[in-house]
């Protein structure tokens, strides 16, 4: 069987046939489609070559319908609008119908911070989807927005991959966190009582060392780390009870005050800020479902002061 040839067909051909059916004039029809009278009667007959049908046979003033005309023009308009409503038509996209299931990717940190407010936000506006939160990191946040097709991504990801667009949505800080039953820092921490004490370590790649340590040898002093986890959760648990200290950014810290009864204080030395960033893939920019996470996410991110977030 010998390929269809697609190249013949052209779109306008129905456009043309539907306008001259509807006025049963070649003039009206051309007026209709903002082109020349004589532009209208070569697309006819192109037209007619396309059906192998003479199509509209003038009968006085008006171009009458053949019987192949007839059987057609109810396809042709089933195709036309069908054309313009599902394939050239945006589908308005609504939150508050949407059933399906928002995948937002959240480090840890981001995780222990906003998931339940932005459970909370979107169940409000969306109440008939599901959310899923998968744990993503800088090593693997790429993988998996491909494989689990994540809408969003929120935490701290640098070398961010060219297919994705990033958004700051704010720079984040540092505190040492303690049991203030258990460790005796009343105001300002000295570098002395930073180093005399334990510490642990969130640490997402699990080394004991970080650049705090670093900076530490630039003045000659050495910290010692007895534990790392890479579980935020897991190091409030550990500071509980213990004589141990913890830098961790400052929204944890503070909702761990608020919370748990933890003490937080500035390090005594420079710890860098990190910026908290959205992420999504450049191919979703312009999709509505995903432009309205992105904006529910920087509105509840932004506009909720730590000690009003539920934790």
């Amino acid at each position: 069987m010998s390929p269809f040839k697609w190249k013949d067909i052209d779109l306008n051909l129905l456009v043309a046939f539907q306008a001259i059916y509807q006025t049963h004039s070649v003039s009206l029809a051309a007026e209709q489609c903002y082109v020349s009278q004589s532009a209208m009667s070569h697309t006819l007959q192109r037209m007619r070559t396309l059906f192998d049908d003479p199509l509209f046979i003038r009968s006085g003033i008006r171009m009458e319908p053949t019987a192949r005309a007839k059987d057609i023009a109810p396809q042709i308009d089933r195709l036309l609008a069908s054309i313009k409503n599902e394939l050239l038509t945006k589908p308005v996209f609504s939150a508050r119908q949407y059933s399906g299931i928002w995948k937002i990717g959240l480090t840890d940190y981001a995780e222990q911070l906003f998931a339940p407010s932005l459970y909370d936000a979107i169940n409000r506006q969306s109440p008939h989807s599901q959310i899923s939160f998968y744990n993503v990191n800088r090593g693997n946040y790429r993988q998996m927005v491909e494989n689990e097709q994540i809408d969003v991504v929120i935490g701290s990801i640098d070398n961010l991959d060219q297919r994705f667009i990033s958004q700051r949505l704010y720079t984040e800080q540092h505190l040492c966190l303690f049991d203030p039953e258990s460790v005796p820092f009343h105001s300002a921490i000295s570098i002395e009582e930073f180093t005399s004490i334990e510490h642990a370590l969130v640490s997402p790649d699990g080394h004991l060392q970080t650049k705090v340590d670093k900076e530490l040898s630039r003045f000659g002093y050495q910290r010692r780390v007895s534990v790392a986890s890479r579980n935020f959760l897991t190091v409030r648990r550990l500071l509980l009870g213990r004589k141990l200290i913890c830098i961790v950014p400052k929204r944890f810290a503070q909702s761990q005050m608020y919370s748990h009864g933890l003490k937080a204080l500035p390090a005594p030395i420079k710890v860098a800020d990190f910026d908290i960033k959205l992420l999504f893939r450049k191919a979703l920019e312009q999709d509505d479902h995903n432009r309205w996470l992105r904006d529910l996410v920087a509105d509840i991110i932004l506009n909720a002061p730590p000690e009003q977030m539920e934790y």
